[in-house]
Order: structure tokens, then C-alpha cells, then sequence
């Protein structure tokens, strides 16, 4: 019976992931242990589960219902035990965040270097994606991202205060190069753009004067999916960036970056840390919602 537990909660992992290289690293286990188990566990029950292929692994219509069924059951006792840490003395559990580069960077992770010595058997897992994630299905404690894009049937904790995003180019570029006077000019010009891992597009540049709103398709050489990165292709001359203020004021300050449209920028509503308002509250989430809760 054991050994079946072990083989379904395997199972999942690989049908989540579609990879055995992936689902192994997530299980602590190798990669011919955990192929070993599916074929076993296939034998058991007299059916196929998954479909391989030399590139990839992804269930069958008995695996995927095999999945649908049984995800959530583990997913709940995967709670319950959790919820156990509270007859601790000291709070412990791992705790999932899904959250984009630029926020773990200047908010997630300067709060959390703060807790974390303090609690040594609290662990946060960071998962850097810049799309918008089902945290339910992809089985995260939590997210962060902007207040405007948390779903409305989520609990929202503020944990930044609002942000406002900068156009900014390099003295390399704008030494070959105008400075754009409206929005519209962008189009001339050559701009690191950035692709939308849920929607898939490029994202069109969002500005604001006197309560006119203008979206700008840009258009450029570099596409990038992080805001990290568009920095640094920015600060090499690559063309004009578009990315929060916080993130290019270093670089603003010290004259490698010259900011442009800037009274075309206005403030948003800034990162906020999600969840399901369903979710039981273990003493180590409560932690690390507390800590990172924005306090003005």
C-alpha cells in the first residue's frame, strides 16, 4: 500500500512537469528510480499512464483522468500536514512563492533575509516567472504581482508600495539617437520589448497625461521575458527599455541611463502577495506573509 502511495504522488509529479529529468529533481530522486516506479506502477494496474517519447513524457487520457482525480486528495493531505506544524514549538514547512525577477529581487527577498535566520526550519522556495500563474493548479502557496492583474476571488496582501515604470536608454544609444518627445515617437526607435509568457504577445508600452491613455506596440532587435535582463541589454546601448522606475534609478542616478516620457508615466497599484481564500493557514505561511506585508 505504501509503495502505491509513493508511486501515485510520483505519478503526479511527472504528469505535472511532462518531464522525468524535471519530476526526479523535484522528488529528490534519479531519473531510472523514478522510470523504474511508473513502469511498475503501470504493471499493477494493468493500463497505460503516461506516453514517452525520446523528447518528452505526457499522460494518457487514463493518466490524465488518473490525475484529475487523485491530484486534489493529495494536494489536500499535502495541507492537513502541513497545518500539523502548529502543534510545533517552532514553525517549519516549506513555502511556495511564484513572484517575477524584479520583485523578488527589490522586495520578496530583502524581507525574507531578515526572517529567515530567525526561523531555520522555515524553507521558501522562489519561482521566478514574469507570467501570470495558476498558483492552485501549479500547486504554489502563493504569488506576487501587481495589484491590477491578482484575481478578485483571491486573498490580496499589499507588499510593495505603488510603482511607476521608466523609459530609459543608455548615453551609447541616445548618442545616435533623438530623444522621443510623445509616446508616438517610440516607434522610430528601437526597443527592447518584452513577451508575455501567458498571453504570448509582446507587451505594447503603457502610458498617461491628463487622464489620456495610450498603449504603444513597440517595436525592436531584442525580446526578453525579464526585466533583469532587458536592463542589462539596455545599459549595453541594445535600444530604450521600459521597466520599473525602482529597478533603473541606480543606473539613472549615476548617468549610465537617461530617462525619457517621464510625465507620461503615472504610478499603479503595486506587487501584491495572493492566495486562495480557502487555503489553511500554517503558522510558517503566517510568517512569511507577515514579513513581507507592505507597512507605510
Amino acid at each position: 500500500m505504501r509503495d502505491n502511495l509513493n508511486d501515485l504522488r510520483a505519478f503526479l509529479a511527472v504528469a505535472e512537469e511532462r518531464s522525468f529529468t524535471r519530476a526526479a529533481g523535484k522528488l529528490g530522486v534519479s531519473q531510472s528510480a523514478l522510470s523504474h516506479a511508473m513502469r511498475g506502477l503501470e504493471e499493477r494496474l494493468g493500463i497505460r499512464l503516461l506516453m514517452r517519447t525520446t523528447r518528452s513524457v505526457s499522460p494518457t487520457e487514463a493518466g490524465e483522468r488518473l490525475a484529475q482525480r487523485i491530484g486534489p486528495h493529495f494536494a489536500q493531505i499535502e495541507t492537513e500536514l502541513a497545518a500539523l506544524t502548529e502543534l510545533r514549538a517552532k514553525p517549519a514547512g516549506t513555502v511556495r512563492i511564484t513572484a517575477s525577477d524584479d520583485a523578488i529581487k527589490h522586495i520578496v527577498w530583502p524581507q525574507l533575509a531578515k526572517l529567515l535566520p530567525a526561523y531555520p526550519d522555515i524553507k521558501v522556495e522562489l519561482s521566478i516567472e514574469p507570467g501570470l500563474t495558476d498558483i492552485v493548479t501549479e500547486r504554489y502557496d502563493a504569488g506576487i504581482r501587481l495589484g491590477e492583474q491578482v484575481a478578485k476571488d483571491m486573498i490580496s496582501v499589499p507588499v510593495g508600495p505603488e510603482v511607476r515604470f521608466a523609459v530609459v536608454g543608455s548615453r551609447s544609444y541616445f548618442d545616435s539617437h533623438p530623444v522621443p518627445r510623445t509616446p508616438q515617437d517610440l516607434l522610430n526607435h528601437n526597443c527592447i520589448t518584452f513577451r508575455q509568457p501567458t498571453r504570448g504577445g509582446i507587451y505594447a508600452w503603457e502610458f498617461e497625461k491628463g487622464g489620456r491613455e495610450l498603449r504603444v506596440r513597440v517595436q525592436g532587435q531584442a525580446i526578453f521575458n525579464s526585466s533583469l535582463q532587458s536592463l542589462d541589454a539596455c545599459l549595453s546601448g541594445a535600444g530604450l527599455a521600459h521597466m520599473p522606475e525602482e529597478l533603473a534609478h541606480p543606473h539613472i542616478a549615476t548617468g549610465r541611463l537617461k530617462r525619457v516620457l517621464a510625465d507620461w508615466c503615472p504610478y499603479w497599484s503595486g506587487f501584491h502577495l495572493y492566495y486562495p481564500s480557502r487555503r489553511q493557514s500554517s503558522p510558517a505561511f503566517a510568517l512569511v506573509v507577515d514579513a513581507l506585508r507592505y507597512r507605510r
